[in-house]
């Protein structure tokens, strides 16, 4: 079977960089399901919590740029151990204080996912280094284990953290008191992670004139690329569109909006993004099989849009188990475009673009993701609009389907040729 090949294959780098994927996950998921609840419970508004989340992810955005485009230079390994130390310095600083300029340094400065998905420099750098140890026939594969593996670490870990909380408030600990504990948890986490990546092996760093095509031109000296910049630069603006509209419908957002739509408590949010994670996993791994038989754009688009129509009717169901079928089975089908984005990206570029090709790509999801938030916020404040980012996540997200498929139906990577 393809799937068991390939881990076999793995090199006991890749097996770490999985094993890393799945603990940065988790924390992730395991915070995501309470971000806003602790953010209104130390005194914050819609107003403030729209703008710490905007903050939040315009700061990964900077730091995973320079990150990302200096990893194959100074060294892939420190780079991601810069990121788990970021990530602890964002976990204790909001667990420590209610001050909103506090909260706002943490947030800008440190690595928080409001969405439960990866943010900060670690998917770029990783992907970079599987690329490395894989034939380009099995990477699309590779790339739908990895995200599999992240999907239900996420779910567990949201469903961790709801179960937890839960039972922090039914043995007596506050509402503030219990969100605390998970926040201090996700810092944790991020120790863990730090641990892990010192054990990575030099192989994982970019061999010193492995590509006769390395240029020393100022953009690639600033940025790390040279020949594969136009389709990067024309990818990233495209992605920046898809990041923009998925803000709207963060998972916190979302938590969020079934907490005040259906009054539903944390154990059971836990348990519906269990399951919506769960099912994006699996949506992942069956994206490989697709996309060797239609292609890997035609993948990305053709499951892409009726994810966003089903989107675009969670809203507009009248009771709580509608609106939990109809998410589930757009989550179903909702990231199959993951791994075959990642790879398609991959496939671009030349070996020693590849951290900064997905460091720019990446940043520019977060980038567009980040800007949605601060619009987001006063929707959620109003009652009549609660429902009106739902509405513009899944069109914007039509939008850039049509865009992506126009662009690059006819652009193959090298295993389609």
């Amino acid at each position: 079977m393809e799937s068991s090949r390939i881990l076999r294959v793995l090199t006991q780098d890749g097996v770490f960089l999985f094993i890393t994927r799945i603990a940065r996950m988790f924390g992730y998921g395991f915070l995501s399901v309470i971000l806003i609840l602790y953010l209104e419970q130390v005194g914050l508004n819609q107003v403030q919590i729209g703008l710490l989340l905007t903050l939040t992810l315009i700061g990964d955005t900077i730091i995973s740029l320079w990150i990302t485009t200096n990893a194959d230079r100074i060294g892939r390994r420190r780079m991601l151990i810069a990121g788990a130390i970021l990530m602890v310095f964002a976990g204790v600083l909001f667990a420590m204080t209610r001050n909103f300029v506090f909260l706002l340094i943490a947030a800008t400065i440190g690595v928080i996912s409001p969405s439960g998905y990866e943010v900060g420099p670690f998917l770029s750098i990783e992907q970079a280094v599987l690329s490395q140890i894989i034939p380009n026939e099995r990477r699309t594969h590779l790339f739908a284990w990895y995200n599999l593996v992240g999907s239900f670490a996420t779910a567990l870990g949201a469903l961790g953290g709801g179960s937890l909380v839960q039972a922090f408030q039914d043995s007596g600990v506050t509402p503030l008191g219990s969100y605390r504990m998970i926040v201090i948890g996700y810092a944790i986490i991020g120790l863990i992670l730090g641990v892990l990546f010192t054990r990575l092996s030099p192989a994982i760093e970019i061999q010193a004139g492995s590509d006769p095509s390395r240029s020393t031109s100022p953009f690639k000296t600033r940025f790390g690329l040279h020949r594969s910049r136009g389709v990067v630069l024309k990818l990233s603006a495209l992605f920046s569109l898809d990041a923009f509209a998925g803000g709207f419908i963060l998972q916190s957002i979302l938590a969020y909006w079934f907490h005040v739509r259906f009054n539903v408590q944390p154990a059971i949010l836990g348990s519906i993004f269990f399951g919506a994670n769960i099912l994006a996993g699996l949506s992942a791994l069956s994206a490989a099989w697709v996309a060797s038989r239609i292609g890997l754009i035609r993948t990305m688009v053709f499951t892409h849009i009726p994810s966003n129509i089903l989107l675009m009717l969670v809203p507009l169901m009248p009771n709580l188990p509608l609106a939990i079928a109809v998410l589930l089975l757009r989550f179903s089908i909702s990231q199959m475009d993951v791994p075959t984005r990642q790879s398609y990206t991959m496939a671009m570029v030349a070996p020693d673009e590849r951290s900064a090709a997905a460091g720019i790509t990446g940043i520019a999801r977060t980038t567009g993701a980040s800007l949605s938030p601060v619009f987001t916020g006063p929707l959620l404040a109003n009652a009549a609009l609660l429902n009106f980012p739902f509405f513009l996540s899944g069109g914007l997200k039509i939008v850039y389907d049509l865009m992506l498929y126009r662009s690059f139906k006819a652009i193959k990577p090298p295993e389609e040729k």
